[in-house]
């Protein structure tokens, strides 16, 4: 039981890190865990968790400096659709 385990080397890719970090949560639901595996599962999921949203950060720094406006480069915050919320 050692190939999720917290502290393990970093992910790759941010699919890579989401793909990870979806197997830790469906591990953790599925309950039948020691709290030692629990709490090593939890920091794992944390940690990629951080990793995916520092990704993201990145990903979206770069498309608001590609964006162009007027000829010039403007930063424009990316705001995808809200149609889950309709």
């Amino acid at each position: 039981m050692a190939d999720n385990q917290a502290g393990a080397e970093p992910v790759a890719s941010f699919e890579a890190g989401l793909d990870e970090l979806e197997k830790v949560v469906q591990e953790l639901e599925a309950g039948d865990l020691s709290l030692e595996r629990s709490l090593a599962l939890f920091e794992r999921g944390m940690s990629l968790s951080d990793t995916c949203r520092k990704q993201l950060e990145e990903a979206e720094t770069r498309v608001e400096m590609l964006i162009r406006k007027e000829g010039k480069i403007a930063a424009e915050p990316f705001r995808p659709e809200k149609s889950e919320k309709a």
